[in-house]
């Protein structure tokens, strides 16, 4: 149904456009052309035929995005089928060995721990859905309380030391002064999650990333997340916050295209901002979140 109701939008542009086309090559023969000598109609057929230009060249632009919405929510629909997929087919199969073999104990526990991670990974996809749909929308407001950035910040780092088995060299913390923020903790939680996740996942097999703190004037306080690894081109520094969009080129990292647009949104709902940083593919980027300072 989905798929009929996209290609019927796309047709219904595509109709508009030729229907309007069409319209202005009969305007210019039977109106400019053989009204050239009134003066008056001439200029009314003129601002007509300039309006019209200017509806095709409208209706163009929304048949593009609309195409681009589309491919972007097919790229979006793949990514997290196999997202959904492959930790489940990994769990059947750990599943299937274990009721038809006898195993050991040493690799019972290496198989309960597989299975464990996999779990996590598909709660981690289900979760980000359905994130997006609560800080996308405006009758949800946040469950503001008074909070340790810091803390946060901290527990953030520990887990994915953990889920990637990674040392703290790898990852690095570099917390400023003490700072208390009004914020609903668990979309705090998320954004900064989905920054370290990213600059770990997007940094190769040897991550090198610096997680650290600062407080901004007086009124806000930053957390920043530096990588050395896969960079953006300069052209996608601002389309990277957008739903469901990918980086060209580096995409084939697992992922949903949801995680910045979470990490936006949240800065939002909270009054601050989100932007990224890079002088290109290769030279590792940094990733800002500002959030005010409770009062």
């Amino acid at each position: 149904m989905v798929d009929v109701s996209r290609r019927k939008s796309v047709a219904l542009f595509i109709a508009f456009g030729g229907g309007l086309i069409s319209v202005i090559f009969l305007l210019y023969v039977g109106w400019v052309v053989l009204s050239w000598r009134s003066g008056w109609l001439l200029a009314l057929g003129v601002l007509l035929l300039l309006a019209l230009i200017a509806g095709v060249t409208l209706n163009t632009f929304f048949l593009v995005r609309e195409i681009r919405r589309n491919e972007q929510q097919d790229a979006f629909i793949n990514a997290v089928t196999h997202e959904l997929k492959t930790p489940v087919a990994s769990i059947r199969l750990y599943l299937q060995t274990l009721q038809t073999r006898a195993i050991d104990e040493n690799r019972r526990k290496e198989f309960y721990d597989v299975m464990l991670s996999d779990s996590d990974r598909l709660l981690d996809t289900i979760e980000q859905v359905l994130r997006t749909g609560r800080v996308g929308s405006s009758s949800r407001r946040p469950n503001f309380s008074s909070i340790d950035l810091n803390g946060v910040v901290e527990e953030c780092v520990g887990r994915t030391r953990a889920l990637y088995h990674i040392s703290p060299e790898q990852v690095a913390l570099n917390p400023g002064p003490p700072v208390t923020i009004r914020a609903d903790p668990d979309e705090v939680r998320a954004a900064l999650a989905n920054l370290i996740d990213n600059a770990v996942k997007y940094s190769g097999k040897d991550p090198r990333v610096t997680v650290e703190t600062a407080r901004l004037n007086g009124n806000y306080v930053a957390v920043r997340v530096r990588d050395q690894g896969a960079g953006i081109p300069k052209t996608e520094l601002k389309q990277i916050f957008k739903r469901f969009h990918r980086v060209p080129g580096i995409s084939r990292i697992p992922g949903t295209g949801l995680g910045l647009y979470i990490v936006r949104s949240v800065a939002k709902r909270h009054g601050g901002r989100a932007w990224a940083e890079s002088e290109g593919e290769g030279r590792g980027s940094t990733f800002t979140l500002q959030l005010p300072i409770a009062r």
